[in-house]
């Protein structure tokens, strides 16, 4: 017997949902006393989840009155979410267009943290496939469009990069990470080899906004027995440099 989705629903989590859109609608001053009545549920608890959400940034008290308000980590997490359906909607004809041409599984990555996240795929037409890895995330450094993403951050980020993977890394890892990163960084195209299975090979560009700042990478995922070098580099990086073009010139880039 199958059961709704709401039977599944975890109380607390919901409570905190409740307490978020509230705030967001509360035209009065919402205390403590005032949630805990609104929520029906006791001044504890209440406070245990503003608690849970103020540490988060979601939600933010008034020292002097006690007042929650809706915190400004909300503003930047509604901006994310926004921006990866707008990034997705605008992607995706031009992912199509690649799958069709290659053959081959064209993704839309992105990066969390410090883990690339596969959020979209097209796949090719070709009868060997890797399981598709939408909504999985990797360590930056296992793939190629992590290392773009990287290799193409501000100099301060990426001194601040370098900096900690110093400390984490032996000296002749982190000079051949240094040497790749650099090399990613001049031609603008990133290949990995294994990172993401045993003979499987990926191929990332960047899309960029109008501000240059890298907000996705293309990347072409596919069996190192059909990727051979020579396709990727005569074939394969010039059609994907050319579709991230054509991407980041909808949110505003332009090459100079």
């Amino acid at each position: 017997m199958f059961r709704s989705k709401s039977s599944y629903s975890v109380q607390s989590v919901d409570k905190a949902l409740d307490i978020l859109e509230l705030l967001a609608d509360e035209s009065t001053d919402a205390t403590l006393p005032h949630l805990s009545e609104k929520l029906g549920i006791s001044r504890n608890k209440a406070f245990r989840l503003l608690a849970t959400l103020e540490s988060r940034g979601l939600v933010e008290r008034e020292e002097h009155s006690g007042v929650y308000r809706v915190g400004l980590n909300t503003v930047g997490l509604a901006q994310r979410f926004i921006k990866g359906a707008n990034l997705i909607k605008h992607a995706h004809p031009v992912m199509e267009e690649l799958a069709k041409r290659h053959e081959e599984a064209i993704y839309l990555t992105v990066l969390l943290g410090e883990e690339v996240l596969f959020l979209d795929v097209v796949d090719g037409a070709q009868t060997v496939k890797t399981a598709t890895l939408v909504g999985k995330k990797f360590p930056c450094l296992s793939n190629a469009p992590g290392k773009l993403i990287k290799a193409l951050e501000s100099s301060d980020l990426l001194e601040k990069f370098f900096k900690k993977g110093r400390r984490k890394m032996a000296p002749d890892d982190f000079a051949r990470l240094e040497s790749e990163l650099g090399a990613i960084r001049k031609k603008g195209v990133a290949v990995d080899y294994d990172g993401l299975g045993e003979g499987i090979i990926d191929v990332a560009v960047a899309i960029k906004d109008y501000a240059g700042k890298v907000v996705g990478a293309i990347t072409l995922l596919g069996p190192a027995f059909r990727l051979f070098a020579e396709r990727i580099e005569n074939e394969i990086a010039p059609s994907l440099l050319e579709g991230a073009d054509m991407l980041s010139m909808k949110f505003g880039y332009a090459k100079i």
